[in-house]
């Protein structure tokens, strides 16, 4: 049994949008050259530059180890070894986790595109939780890889 699923979501194109209105709007209002007529190119750069690394999420099986991998620039991604993982289960994050790849007090590491829907993976102390559009099946194939005493919980 293998696994491979892209998630595509309107976040990267988004943040896109957002730096060309930045960079036309600066355009249009002939900002000046020099310092200050730097931060909306700096601006508008960053957003694009953002919107390429989280256009989409990509989750599949590695052999030996679940890959999660941002993208088109695939500059954020992980490897979470199937050895180390003790269970997986269905779960749902909230507003207050947010969207992209960061550590959440109390809620572990969250690799998250767009929407609540996640799988919450124990890996002894440490939870790592990937988001997800279609966790059940997520959450069944991990199951199936981590081996018995697994747990695909919805």
């Amino acid at each position: 049994m293998s696994y491979q699923h892209t998630q595509k979501a309107p976040l990267g194109s988004l943040l896109i949008g957002g730096g060309i209105v930045v960079a036309l709007t600066a355009w249009v209002l002939r900002v000046p050259e020099g310092p200050i007529g730097a931060v909306p190119a700096i601006v508008a750069a960053a957003l694009v530059f953002t919107g390429l690394c989280f256009g989409r999420l990509t989750v599949r099986d590695g052999g030996d180890a679940l890959e999660v991998r941002f993208g088109p620039l695939p500059l954020f991604r992980t490897r979470i070894p199937y050895a180390a993982a003790q269970r997986a289960e269905v779960s749902r994050s909230d507003l207050l986790d947010g969207w992209g790849v960061h550590w959440v007090p109390g809620r572990g590491v969250i690799y998250n595109l767009w929407g609540f829907g996640c799988v919450r993976i124990v890996l002894g102390k440490k939870t790592v939780r990937v988001g997800t559009d279609e966790p059940a099946a997520l959450a069944a194939f991990l199951s199936s890889r981590i081996g018995p005493g697994a747990s695909a919980l919805g």
